[in-house]
């Protein structure tokens, strides 16, 4: 079980979409001053009940080859840059936003993944 953290508060844009009966929201965070969006987070803003470990457990129902941690969290990474560049219907991207989150620990991807290094999952509050 990832260990949660501190909450972690900040501005940035955020993409919000509905997946498998959840709520997620997109955002990313750079680990250096570069700016480079290296770190994804990921996070779950509704059901009250839900918590990041359930964007893990949907990564390894949805996908019957998600056997591994890192395939499980590319599966996750992909359904948030998905939602953010086909722009569907039901999704909302708002470009600055303030939020607040309880973020899992850090997990390092085994190589570069639509740009990110790391994944951070948890539950978010947007506003």
């Amino acid at each position: 079980m990832p260990t949660q953290h501190a909450p972690t508060t900040a501005r940035s844009r955020v993409t919000l979409f509905p997946l498998e009966g959840l709520t997620v929201a997109y955002t990313t965070q750079s680990g250096d001053t570069r700016g480079l969006g290296d770190i994804a987070v990921v996070a779950v803003t509704t059901p009250d009940t839900a918590e990041g470990r359930d964007l893990w457990a949907l990564a390894r129902s949805m996908w019957s080859r998600a056997s591994q941690r890192q395939e499980q969290a590319r599966w996750i990474l992909t359904q948030a840059t998905r939602a953010r560049i086909v722009r569907a219907h039901d999704h909302q991207d708002l470009p600055d936003t303030k939020w607040t989150a309880e973020l899992d620990s850090p997990f390092q991807l085994d190589a570069l993944f639509a740009n990110h290094e790391t994944l951070l999952t948890g539950r978010m509050k947007i506003g």
